[in-house]
């Protein structure tokens, strides 16, 4: 039996194995991709339940395992677009205030005020403000620059992303909130998760089974934010400056 949509991360049962033979006008790198697409059972999930995306679960799997998403909860989601995770987050917070935004463009979700904006402009963070309407309790992203295919490069560009992320959500997070950020492994993260470590109760790293094996994101997941009061004091106890 099918599941509805909106009940958790489990998924019904798969079909029968597509193969996708390589056409004329088709490269071999696509046939690879639209078979893994057609044999996905996350996009046949998603698309049973009406999720614009197969990212949906990997929302869905970190809510179950940490209990970000609940009534009322207000949400910011940066790398909203195609929104799926936008979808996963009215569906969860049952009339609280979402807030999506991304460079590119994306049909509305209802339930959400939909921004299309590059994040890293000046202006972006005080219109994301302004759209809010007060402090958020959880700031999702799960943004990602291109990739260039040269793994230390894209390393980089997304922990600039992260990092910008974060600096936006230590402004606007209410005490007690939790902040989720797109990884890739690669080393250059510690002084993001040095400052979480700081501004959180709990810092986690997680890679929901809908994360898929070859990949090399993962998330970070910081929960019970103390205020950036904390880094600030810690720093001049240690004659650090601002």
């Amino acid at each position: 039996m099918t599941k509805s949509k909106g009940t958790g991360s489990q998924l019904s049962g798969r079909g029968l194995t597509v193969r996708v033979k390589t056409a004329a006008k088709r490269s071999v790198s696509s046939a690879r991709w639209l078979e893994r697409q057609l044999n996905d059972p996350y996009v046949a999930e998603a698309k049973k339940r009406g999720y614009r995306s197969r990212a949906a679960f990997k929302l869905l799997q970190l809510d179950e395992k940490y209990y970000l998403l609940k009534p009322g909860t207000r949400v910011v989601d940066l790398g909203a677009a195609p929104g799926g995770w936008t979808q996963v987050a009215v569906e969860k917070v049952r009339g609280a205030k979402v807030v999506g935004l991304d460079i590119l463009g994306m049909e509305d979700v209802p339930g959400a005020i939909t921004m299309q904006m590059d994040f890293l402009l000046p202006e972006a963070p005080d219109q994301l403000k302004a759209a809010l309407g007060g402090p958020a309790d959880v700031v999702l992203s799960d943004m990602a620059a291109p990739t260039t295919g040269h793994p230390k490069t894209d390393h980089l560009r997304i922990m600039a992303l992260a990092d910008a992320a974060y600096a936006f959500a230590a402004e606007v997070l209410a005490p007690g909130g939790a902040f989720v950020a797109k990884l890739f492994q690669g080393g250059a993260e510690r002084s993001l998760l040095d400052l979480l470590k700081r501004d959180f109760a709990v810092v986690r790293h997680a890679k929901p089974p809908a994360s898929r094996a070859d990949s090399s994101e993962t998330y970070v997941v910081a929960t019970g934010f103390r205020g950036t009061t904390t880094r600030r004091d810690d720093d001049a106890a240690e004659g650090g400056e601002d």
